[in-house]
């Protein structure tokens, strides 16, 4: 068995970083969709519903049928906190201020993933708890304008410096990240594709 070709609908970096480290061999092609979410939408669901979404419009771009039979993997991620989702913030102001909610407090992050292979489509979600240590407003506005926190969800990277603030997680480091590589790896062998072949 080899590996069908990968697209990861996604320009991630992070999510790219990933599938690299796996030894998976992908393209990737972010496709337009919404990232609203619906009013009164449960942000948990919201992330699986907007994973979903990225994937059937992949699978149904050119970007998918380009080399035949196609594995598309797409992901959103949310940062949770007390029921309210956190996206990317607007501007600098709007990161600093979801900092400062996010010190010396508990907070989930959610990653929505789907994959879409032969006219199936698969998704899960997975939840990590993350607490931050207290920051105050001086190490809150160096962390901003080192200008990591412009485009992630929570105004904040795990895997960068805001690494210094977290106290402790429990739960799937990469899924605060933002691919949750054991639900990548349970969704893939659903729908048939075992990301553990070798030879690939």
């Amino acid at each position: 068995m080899t590996l069908p070709s990968v697209l990861l609908a996604s320009s991630s970096p992070r999510r790219q970083e990933f599938l690299r480290a796996l030894g998976i061999p992908f393209r990737s092609f972010a496709p337009d969709v919404d990232e609203s979410l619906l009013g009164g939408e449960d942000p948990f669901a919201a992330a699986e519903r907007l994973a979903r979404s990225k994937a059937a419009s992949a699978a149904s771009s050119r970007a998918a049928t380009f080399e035949g039979e196609t594995l598309v993997i797409a992901a959103d991620t949310l940062v949770v906190l007390e029921g309210r989702a956190l996206g990317k913030p607007a501007d600098r102001a709007d990161a600093r201020g979801m900092l400062r909610d996010l010190s010396g407090r508990r907070h989930e992050v959610v990653t929505g993933v789907a994959l879409a292979y032969r006219g199936v489509l698969v998704s899960g979600r997975d939840v990590t708890e993350v607490v931050f240590a207290p920051l105050d407003d001086a190490t809150i506005a160096s962390y901003v304008a080192s200008g990591e926190a412009d485009d992630k969800a929570g105004a904040y990277a795990l895997q960068g410096l805001a690494g210094f603030f977290v106290d402790r997680i429990e739960g799937s480091p990469s899924n605060v990240v933002g691919l949750p590589v054991r639900l990548l790896y349970t969704l893939a062998a659903r729908l048939g594709v075992d990301l553990l072949v070798p030879g690939r």
